[in-house]
């Protein structure tokens, strides 16, 4: 009968009068053990005057019975001493008014308060474990892997929280919390997550567009080398991009190198045009006024009057860069500027300097060896025609 009074009413429409109770039986419940069962007959049949009757009215093992429950409770109570004074009955009722007055406004602990306490406190060193767990990974990550963290480090703090909690419907109470906690945890991480993810593909991002303008501004274009700049770029932001804005940022880097990759091979052509007449007048300077060489001269004139004249007059601008010849050019450029041994824009000044160096060098010593034989042959035929006269004194 105990046992079945204390069960818990269900409640599957939130009333919260009827949770007020079944937290009453639930305190009840643990004290459920210590009880002891004692029947009574019916005292009389008319109940309604059960206040009114005498002892030797009512049912003669009624009186029997309850003589013998007050023996019983007799012989298992014992007094109530307050300050070393044994209460009587009506002091003992005055003192557990008190008692249930000071109860009711959280001035003495009760049994669920006390659970709760306990409960509390495992708790908060469940979320300790939780957020322990999850200071691991080094942000930003990506979602999967944070989520997969996330699992492991609650399943770890269910488990502690399974294995020290105390009782059952404060238990699941704490375990409500506990779960609400957890989310809150695992959104400050999201958001986290998410403001470096942008901070860290920003950077890539910036970087990559960088290098894509300084390959717009080389100053001898290559499309060998602005192919290998992409590359390289295109697979650093892969790698070390990741977490949640990897996505947006994945969008706006293929249109910022598709962008860069039509601006540039749009310049190429018309730079390239532009380097091979700057270089077919610096031919017909060196062949005229630094080694005197009729035939590199000659040459350079026939490919500057090629460049401005026949290419205006016979080719169009789209269909110059589309002629074999142009491809020939171009692949022989290529292999010229750059290769993974040289990179001619980056030594360009150097080896322009050198061979300036070179060509004055040679200009002047050969200048100085002409003089000297053109001197010496005169003054040996001089000699010799002179030695064949006879000497006079």
């Amino acid at each position: 009968m105990v046992d079945e009074a204390l069960q818990r009413v269900p409640n599957s429409n939130g009333d919260k009068y009827i949770d007020e109770v079944n937290q009453i039986r639930d305190s009840l419940a643990i004290m459920g053990d210590n009880s002891t069962a004692f029947s009574l007959p019916q005292p009389h049949l008319q109940r309604t005057k059960l206040c009114d009757l005498e002892d030797q009215e009512l049912e003669p093992l009624y009186v029997q019975r309850r003589d013998e429950l007050k023996q019983l409770v007799a012989s298992m109570i014992k007094p109530k001493i307050v300050q070393g004074r044994t209460l009587n009955g009506k002091e003992f009722v005055s003192f557990l008014g008190q008692i249930l007055e000071a109860l009711n406004k959280g001035e003495i602990p009760s049994t669920g308060s006390l659970v709760e306490v306990f409960n509390k406190g495992i708790l908060e060193r469940c979320l300790k474990v939780y957020t322990e767990r999850m200071e691991i990974v080094g942000l930003p990550v990506s979602v999967d892997k944070l989520q997969l963290v996330h699992g492991l480090a609650e399943d770890e703090a269910r488990k502690l929280f399974d294995k020290q909690h105390f009782g059952k419907h404060y238990a699941a109470q704490s375990f409500l919390n506990l779960d609400e906690e957890i989310k809150k945890v695992l959104r400050s991480y999201g958001l986290a997550n998410e403001y470096q993810s942008s901070k860290l593909c920003e950077a890539k991002f910036s970087e990559c567009e960088e290098k894509m303008d300084h390959l717009q501004a080389l100053k001898l274009p290559s499309m060998a080398k602005f192919n290998a700049g992409f590359l390289r770029c295109n697979q650093s932001f892969e790698m070390e991009c990741v977490g949640p804005a990897k996505g947006s940022y994945e969008h706006r880097m293929s249109k910022m190198l598709a962008r860069s990759r039509a601006l540039f091979i749009r310049e190429y052509n018309n730079k390239l045009f532009n380097w091979l007449v700057i270089f077919s007048l610096t031919m017909v300077v060196i062949g005229r006024f630094v080694v005197k060489l009729l035939l590199l001269e000659a040459a350079a004139w026939v490919m500057f009057i090629f460049l401005e004249t026949y290419t205006r007059l016979f080719w169009s601008s789209e269909s110059l860069y589309y002629n074999p010849v142009w491809h020939a050019i171009v692949s022989s450029w290529e292999a010229i500027v750059y290769s993974p041994v040289l990179d001619l824009d980056r030594w360009a000044i150097p080896i322009v300097v050198m061979m300036s160096f070179l060509a004055v060098y040679w200009r002047c010593i050969g200048a100085r060896g002409r003089i000297g034989r053109s001197v010496l042959p005169l003054y040996n035929g001089s000699f010799r025609s002179s030695s064949g006269r006879p000497r006079t004194d």
